[in-house]
């Protein structure tokens, strides 16, 4: 797939997740299936930082000064650190929405970008931009699903019905 490709792809994906995310109640997106779970709420503050602090962030070090290593995250632990269950819902989503409107119109302005730069990971090797790129779309697709998957799950523990009618989640 081409970088512009992606690129659109990403750009639509911010209407999806607005979707996904619309009229969700204050239950609802604060709801965990578990401890160990992710709510709505833990995920959407995860785009936001990953939108900003990850993906955009490698590939402008990476196309602006190949090899250079990019700063260290560690987007596990932000989940606490950050105290995403404490935010407010309405207010991550809106910023993760602006952010994403701005990394598509930065990536959109990069014309001649060398999507084959990269640096040197001490464990993965040559990790390229394009590389991130790629990721990056695959990440919103992991997420959607996951997001997509709490709302299965809050459906079926809320209205207290069965939901094997519908067909068997895999």
């Amino acid at each position: 797939m081409e970088p512009q490709e992606i690129i659109d792809k990403l750009s639509e994906n911010a209407t999806v997740f607005e979707t996904l995310l619309s009229n969700v109640s204050d239950e609802e997106f604060r709801w965990k299936a578990d401890e160990d779970s992710w709510s709505i709420l833990e995920i959407i503050c995860h785009l936001r930082d990953e939108e900003v602090e990850d993906f955009r962030s490698r590939i402008k070090v990476i196309l602006t000064d190949p090899g250079k290593t990019p700063r260290s995250i560690n987007p596990t632990s932000w989940v606490t650190e950050r105290k995403y269950s404490e935010q407010i819902f309405e207010e991550k989503l809106a910023s993760f929405l602006r952010e994403r409107e701005g990394s598509v119109l930065w990536l959109h302005s990069l014309d001649d970008a060398d999507w084959d730069a990269y640096w040197e990971h001490p464990e993965k090797g040559p990790q390229s931009a394009r590389h991130y790129l790629h990721n990056w779309l695959a990440h919103d697709y992991l997420h959607m699903r996951q997001i997509v998957k709490v709302r299965y799950d809050y459906l079926g523990q809320e209205g207290g019905l069965s939901l094997d009618y519908a067909g068997n989640w895999k």
